[in-house]
């Protein structure tokens, strides 16, 4: 029996472990979390960091799998290139370019140099250096660490409005009479946080819709399955609160978002894999926010995706990492949404869940297809920062985007949930 590794055992990897075991392959799952939820899908764990490409590599020359891959996480795709480059295995995006897919400031770097749309930047080493650029920034500007994900450490600074940005990084003991220096510093601090290398960046604040796209490259060839459109909060937070495809936005736009992701997808060199590419709607045209040489998280690519289009990106990017060859055929053309769920109440304070009811109620509401709670009573709520504050989900499936997203937002108004 022929085995792979896993790398990444969420629950956003779950789709993953199961079809590999349904094409009869023997899963390891690699996760540095010894309770990670999809660990009971897989033949064999071994608590490993994802990010920790010696010790995967070690692991690698133990066990022998026969393929290496990881799903919808940022931070192992330079892990699974690296690793199979030691090892000698054709690697579908090299160890370089999958640094450029995971670090913000390699990102920007090479989509400047190829031409790709992109918002101005600076990449920042100290803090004396960030005060200084953020000076000359305006009123707003986005400040975010170089390697992270999942909006961690990502805040919209607004100058104009210094205390809802303060109470937004948890500082509760402001003093609102402080410097534009010292304010500044108070942001470099909670962005370089969350930088594992140390390095922040800091962005122009971009206007617009936004959304993603799905694709995956076979030999070179893109084939852009979908674009989705997405819901995020408001400042000084960039967290995604639901996801409805197809776009709702006119075909030139959607023309515009389609020739951004290509060129993207080609400045940073996936020979075959999938690709999630987020994007803006400027006045000025479409500009990239950022790619991934993965999977979309947050159910897109394992839920809506194949909703909606028919089309198993899951299934396709293993088939891809096996050697078979594939072919991408749309079979569906309807709406799927998601909605997640979560505390809406602006309040500096976590609150705590005494109870949730209506799953049940939702779950039999037309065209809901998944109601599903990650928290339970007695757990902590907190006001959105970053997907881990999320409660749960919902998502539904329409004959068009508009009636996905109406059947998924009806259903959230089944949830009840009471906070002691």
């Amino acid at each position: 029996m022929k085995s792979i590794f896993i790398l990444g055992a969420s629950m956003l990897q779950i789709p993953a472990i199961k079809k590999a075991k349904e094409k009869g392959l023997y899963v390891y799952a690699l996760d540095y979390d010894e309770h990670a939820e999809g660990i009971q899908y897989a033949d064999e764990f071994l608590c490993i960091s994802t990010i920790d490409k010696e010790a995967v590599l070690e692991a690698a020359k133990k066990y022998k799998p026969d393929y290496i891959i990881t799903s919808t996480s940022d931070m192992p795709v330079r892990t699974v290139a690296w690793v199979n480059e030691q090892l000698h295995r054709d690697c579908d995006i090299s160890y370089e370019n999958a640094i450029c897919a995971t670090d913000k400031a390699s990102m920007r770097m090479r989509m400047k140099e190829c031409g790709v749309p992109i918002p101005e930047f600076h990449i920042i080493e100290d803090k004396k250096q960030y005060i200084e650029i953020a000076k000359g920034m305006g009123k707003v500007f986005v400040s975010k660490p170089a390697d992270n994900a999942a909006s961690r450490g990502v805040v919209l600074v607004d100058t104009e409005n210094k205390k809802e940005v303060l109470e937004g990084i948890g500082d509760f003991g402001k003093d609102l009479d402080m410097t534009d220096e010292e304010f500044f510093g108070k942001i470099y601090e909670y962005s370089k946080e969350y930088s594992r290398g140390g390095a922040v960046l800091i962005e122009e604040f971009m206007t617009g819709s936004e959304v993603s796209v799905e694709s995956i490259t076979v030999n070179g060839e893109t084939h852009i399955i979908t674009i989705t459109d997405k819901m995020v909060t408001e400042v000084p937070f960039f967290v995604e609160t639901g996801h409805t495809e197809p776009s709702s936005l006119p075909k030139d736009v959607q023309d515009d978002i389609r020739n951004v992701a290509t060129k993207a997808i080609k400045a940073i060199g996936i020979k075959n894999g999938p690709s999630h590419t987020e994007i803006k709607i400027t006045k000025s045209g479409a500009k990239l926010v950022e790619i991934a040489a993965r999977l979309g998280g947050d159910f897109i690519t394992s839920r809506l995706v194949p909703l909606s289009t028919g089309v198993d990106l899951t299934d396709l990017c293993m088939e891809l990492s096996l050697g078979h060859n594939v072919t991408v055929d749309k079979t569906l053309d309807q709406g799927s949404a998601i909605r997640f769920i979560f505390d809406s109440e602006d309040s500096e304070n976590s609150r705590i869940i005494k109870s949730i009811s209506g799953q049940e109620q939702a779950a039999e509401m037309p065209g809901v297809e998944e109601v599903s709670i990650y928290k339970k009573p007695g757990d902590k709520a907190c006001h959105l920062t970053n997907s881990g504050d999320r409660i749960g989900h919902i998502i539904a499936t329409g004959r068009d985007a508009k009636q996905a997203a109406e059947r998924a937002e009806a259903a959230m108004k089944k949830i009840t949930i009471i906070y002691q």
